[in-house]
């Protein structure tokens, strides 16, 4: 990644996650034909965290920060869920994901402490 222009870039979980979706495509190429469809819907998911934190951060009402934080926690659990779905179809090996599903436990409670309770 290169060096930090915007404050979404000094986040930890923005360059975790930015990360996630590195790891995402690499894994990804894999996949074609038949799984073309689960494959675009995860990596929809996995880039929406790192979009939905950079726009959240950007936001200066909390309330409306909070909502970004928050979508980007949801796809968090909607990208452990596709790779859930690829390993119970088939696609993907377990040992295949677990990298994936490791960084996404850890972006998850990060994004937590970012969203405050209303």
């Amino acid at each position: 990644m290169t060096e930090p222009i915007f404050d979404h870039d000094r986040l930890d979980v923005y360059r975790l996650s930015i990360d996630y979706v590195a790891q995402s495509f690499a894994v990804a190429k894999e996949l074609n034909g038949l799984h073309r469809h689960a494959r675009d819907q995860w990596l929809r998911a996995a880039q929406s965290i790192p979009l939905n934190i950079a726009e959240g951060n950007g936001k200066r009402q909390q309330q409306t920060r909070a909502k970004f934080f928050d979508d980007a926690r949801g796809s968090t659990s909607e990208s452990a869920a596709c790779l859930d779905a690829l390993v119970a179809r088939g696609v993907c090996s377990p040992p295949r994901v677990v990298d994936g599903k490791q960084m996404l436990q850890r972006v998850f409670p990060m994004l937590t402490k970012l969203v405050p309770a209303i």
